[in-house]
């Protein structure tokens, strides 16, 4: 059963995604880092949220999702449980596990997958990475949180693939990433993201798993989309991949608005009357000195 949340709302399981796979009905993923997109991304219908370490490049200023720490990841997968539970509540919310979380030895991922649990509110994790971390997904589903898995383009993993490439274009390739997602799923993965690879490839393998897969970059037959909301709404405009549509030019909107405020201020047009409030403060004042006069101004010269 799923957690009962706002009216008319259940909060979506791991169930509840498996029925829409079988159904036919596409999931929509995105990521968000704080309260207020979470809310607002919720309040829009979206299925999951993703808490993703592209924080590190998004919101950090890295270059990539290396540096991002496990402590960063509790902290705004928190932030975005708080927005979530003030919104519908509806949206799952699955948080990434931080290059260094997971790959030092089992006890250790197990640990930090609950740390994302109990501190961040996270009701799921994803793992970058395929047959090799078979037995990470195994350990962490069996210690009861549920595993989303991630292969091809894995930007953990950006040295070693050579750059940010898409994955699978060749038979051996394509080959090793069909035994990666098999892998995954009988490890007891409860998702697979599909990113950057052929989309002829990415629809064999949803037809392979009983799990649904959520494509960035691999075309339209995985059972799912996920895409950066900073992507999506067109905050970096210098950020334009292929696979990304641009649902907005918010960050276009931003300029607008801030140039207009410094306008506003640099004119005295702001605040005006009804941003202003009144009172008998300075008559007190002027009581105050005595006189009736203007106070006086300290430090003014003689």
């Amino acid at each position: 059963m799923s957690k009962q949340t706002g009216p008319g709302h259940k909060r979506l399981s791991i169930n509840d995604l498996l029925r829409m796979k079988q159904a036919g009905e596409k999931i929509a993923m995105v990521t968000a880092y704080d309260a207020t997109m979470a809310r607002l991304v919720d309040a829009a219908g979206i299925d999951v949220v993703l808490v993703g370490d592209s924080v590190g490049m998004t919101q950090l200023g890295h270059a990539s999702t290396l540096p991002v720490t496990l402590e960063q990841m509790i902290h705004h997968c928190a932030a975005v449980r708080r927005g979530l539970d003030k919104g519908t509540g509806r949206a799952q919310l699955v948080c990434d596990m931080p290059f260094g979380s997971y790959q030092a030895s089992l006890d250790e991922a197990v640990k930090n997958a609950m740390r994302l649990v109990a501190e961040g509110g996270a009701e799921a994790v994803k793992i970058e990475g395929g047959h090799d971390y078979a037995e990470v997904i195994r350990r962490i589903a069996r210690a009861g949180v549920p595993v989303m898995s991630h292969i091809g383009l894995t930007p953990q993993s950006v040295h070693k693939l050579g750059g940010y490439v898409v994955q699978g274009r060749d038979q051996e390739k394509a080959q090793q990433l069909l035994a990666d997602a098999k892998a995954v799923a009988q490890a007891g993965a409860y998702a697979l993201v599909l990113e950057c690879i052929p989309a002829e490839l990415s629809r064999f393998i949803t037809g392979q798993l009983a799990i649904p897969t959520i494509g960035i970059g691999a075309g339209v037959h995985c059972d799912g989309q996920v895409l950066v909301v900073n992507d999506l709404l067109g905050l970096d405009d210098a950020f334009k991949p292929k696979f990304v549509k641009r649902y907005g030019e918010v960050g276009q909107a931003i300029g607008d608005a801030v140039r207009a405020y410094v306008a506003d201020v640099r004119g005295a047009q702001f605040p005006a009357e009804e941003q202003s409030f009144h009172g008998q403060s300075l008559r007190l004042l002027q009581l105050v000195e005595g006189d009736g006069a203007e106070p006086s101004v300290i430090g003014a010269p003689v």
